[in-house]
């Protein structure tokens, strides 16, 4: 089967990807689309990309809607990845908190975990005896395919090679046998993440107490500026007067409509009551 999509039909499902978690595909991404759903007609025997569609919006269609989402997903990350806002969180976030010795840090684009793993990391580096704090992180991703694999914490020893043999050391415990070439992150680690399928496209999210930090990087340039205020008004009312929000180094909100501090490039600070 190599059926080919139809303008009509990339346009049924570029207002689909739209509406259900605010991804705009624009004409170039035709061919990505049609990469990532190809496989999927032929497990499915479909001989259509309409027949996928109808498959996807007709009745019963949520299981295969989480499908879709989860193909279409990119998910890019790395541990340490874009190092200055960890720098931040261990040098200017944990002295303010310092008093309550409570945190709450949102990774609401999680990916494979690498993201709230490091966060785990650079807290427990930094604070010297993490029994006395009160730690929460909540990680999210719209793919729960890859949320399965970020709360499994393995990893190919490929994907710690830029990190220093002692971190390492520290916060992971190597495969044997079966198992040799992977690691594993050790439980003080994963003890401090709850991980959670979240659509950032939800009218609400299910997150209870004010938030301190909120991670959202590289996300928001797949969304037109609307949406990208909209979510940014949304990360606002979730985070504590005096929280940050952290976006990506390809990232800014100069040309969207906030009520954010700018603090340095991708960081950015809801103003004190």
């Amino acid at each position: 089967m190599n059926a080919t999509i139809t303008d009509k039909e990339f346009e049924q499902f570029k207002s689909l990807i739209y509406e259900q978690v605010g991804i705009t595909l624009d004409a170039p991404k035709k061919t990505l689309l049609t990469q990532r759903l190809g496989k999927r007609l032929r497990d499915l025997e479909l001989s259509s990309y309409q027949a996928y569609y109808d498959r996807v919006t007709g009745k019963g269609g949520g299981e295969e809607l989480t499908q879709l989402v989860d193909l279409i997903s990119t998910n890019k990350t790395d541990f340490f990845r874009e190092p200055v806002h960890f720098d931040f969180l261990r040098e200017e976030v944990l002295p303010h908190v310092e008093a309550t010795r409570t945190l709450r840090i949102w990774s609401s684009a999680s990916s494979s975990g690498e993201e709230p793993y490091t966060i785990a990391m650079t807290l427990n580096d930094a604070i010297r005896d993490r029994s006395q704090w009160d730690i929460k992180i909540l990680a999210s991703d719209i793919s729960t395919r890859i949320l399965a694999k970020a709360a499994s914490g393995v990893y190919d020893d490929e994907r710690v090679m830029q990190l220093p043999q002692d971190v390492v050391r520290r916060h992971f415990l190597r495969g044997k046998g079966e198992q040799a070439g992977k690691l594993k992150v050790r439980k003080h680690l994963s003890e401090l993440i709850a991980f959670r399928r979240v659509n950032l496209m939800a009218p609400a999210f299910p997150i209870k107490t004010p938030l301190d930090v909120i991670f959202c990087r590289n996300v928001m340039i797949y969304f037109d500026r609307p949406t990208q205020e909209t979510l940014v008004g949304k990360f606002y009312r979730y985070l504590r007067p005096g929280g940050y929000l952290f976006i990506g180094h390809s990232e800014s909100l100069q040309w969207v409509e906030h009520q954010f501090d700018y603090i340095k490039p991708t960081i950015y600070q809801k103003p004190f009551d």
